[in-house]
């Protein structure tokens, strides 16, 4: 089994990218990262892929709206960028997936809103294949909410999407459900293209009905290799995984330290 390629979820370091790109990139790849996953891409696009090219990183997978007509920002809800522009900013940084990163837990509670998600992702798939580009989803928790027939929304929602759609399975979001990650990697087999490989301490999932208003500060996400979730496992279960990607919601302390701790356990297990 070829080792997946060891990329970061720019998300992870939003923070740091906003008041130093050069800096915060030229210290990813010091430490030996060679592939990220681009955040926020949409109206940088020759930004960061200039900066990318100068710091000898590529990026082949990033996270982008594509199945919500509305997104937050800090200015609360705007228009989602137009998938003709989503697809032109991922030509320009080179990428081959464009994985839409989270569709609302309202959006997973009955059969008919998960088959419009499925069949958005499916529509988003055909115009993506005219750019030379294919499409996935990266999950969180509320996915797995609902009961189909005896089947959890999110397999429901990965059994109605198109050959050619990838999934990036997020697997603290994916533990933090309670359901048996194991069982889930293999009965997705070869659709999952990419895994967050994101460790810590499983709490209460914030995306349930009821829940208290998300707080990620209350996360317990830890390097990988000092939490709780058997990272390798999950990795051996996923043989077609082809990026394993840092990702951190929150950590309490200095942030890439948190990412060095998980480059240097990944590097010791091969994935580089």
């Amino acid at each position: 089994m070829a080792q997946p390629q060891l990329s970061i979820q720019l998300y992870t370091v939003n923070n740091l990218l906003e008041s130093d790109v050069d800096g915060t990139l030229a210290q990813l790849a010091a430490m030996g990262i060679r592939q990220v996953e681009a955040f926020a891409f949409v109206d940088r696009a020759e930004q960061l892929a200039e900066a990318f090219a100068k710091h000898g990183l590529q990026a082949k997978t990033g996270h982008a709206p594509l199945l919500s007509d509305e997104v937050r920002s800090p200015d609360g809800m705007v228009p989602a960028p137009t998938h003709a522009d989503v697809f032109a900013a991922a030509k320009t940084l080179g990428l081959e997936y464009v994985i839409d990163p989270f569709v609302a837990l309202e959006r997973w509670l009955t059969r008919e809103a998960i088959e419009e998600t499925a069949n958005r992702l499916n529509a988003a798939a055909k115009e993506a294949a005219e750019h030379g580009l294919k499409v996935g989803y990266h999950n969180h928790a509320q996915e797995f909410a609902a009961d189909i027939d005896g089947v959890n929304g999110y397999d429901y929602f990965a059994s109605l999407l198109d050959e050619e759609i990838m999934l990036e399975v997020d697997l603290f979001w994916a533990a933090t459900a309670k359901i048996d990650v194991l069982a889930l990697l293999g009965r997705l087999g070869d659709k999952v293209k990419a895994l967050h490989v994101k460790d810590g301490v499983v709490g209460e999932n914030p995306f349930v009905v009821g829940a208290p208003a998300y707080d990620k500060s209350t996360l317990d996400q830890r390097s990988a290799g000092q939490g709780e979730l058997p990272l390798l496992d999950y990795l051996a279960a996923a043989p077609s995984t082809e990026f394993a990607v840092i990702e951190f919601d929150y950590v309490p302390g200095d942030m890439l330290e948190a990412v060095r701790g998980s480059v240097e356990f990944l590097h010791q297990h091969g994935i580089r």
